[in-house]
């Protein structure tokens, strides 16, 4: 709906614009796209104008203020959302301290590669254009954070263990 806020598209144009707008992290289907616009038409927050040879799209009042709410939510972690590196850590666990820590040591390592990879890629100030450069600083950013993640992880369950404790 934010693609919608400046004027009315085509279902094609939206989708070229997300990918512009999000660095082309996230290609589009476009069945995917006219999904969306039929869910969001019955909905009642666009409408489409058939006039010509391809439909057109366009925000209703409804849509505007939908999209004015979304604009003013701010995320929320409760519950959190559904992690696959959280999920192998925490079912590792059920399978002993050793497995455990071979996760833990597996996923380091696939991130420490996957960090350097991501700076690599797309150095500070290299020219990017701001959507791909700030994705860039998400991406590294969100490693950096598993990673400190793992590093905790990996001292629980070496305390746990060490004081006797269950995991």
């Amino acid at each position: 709906m934010a693609l919608l806020a400046e004027e009315p598209r085509y279902g094609y144009q939206l989708k070229t614009a997300f990918e512009s707008a999000t660095g082309g992290v996230w290609p589009l289907n476009i069945g995917q796209v006219y999904t969306t616009l039929d869910r969001l038409q019955r909905d009642g927050l666009v409408a489409v104008d058939a006039g010509g040879e391809q439909k057109r799209y366009a925000l209703t009042p409804g849509g505007e203020e939908a999209l004015g709410a979304w604009w003013q939510m701010t995320p929320s972690d409760e519950p959190p959302p559904r992690d696959e590196l959280q999920l192998k850590v925490l079912l590792a666990i059920d399978h002993g301290p050793e497995h455990a820590l071979a996760v833990v040591t597996r996923q380091r390592t696939a991130l420490t590669r996957l960090l350097q990879r991501h700076r690599r890629a797309h150095p500070a100030g290299d020219g990017a254009p701001l959507a791909e450069a700030l994705v860039a600083d998400a991406l590294a950013v969100r490693a950096e954070a598993d990673l400190r993640w793992l590093d905790l992880c990996e001292s629980r369950i070496l305390r746990t263990t060490q004081d006797g404790g269950t995991l």
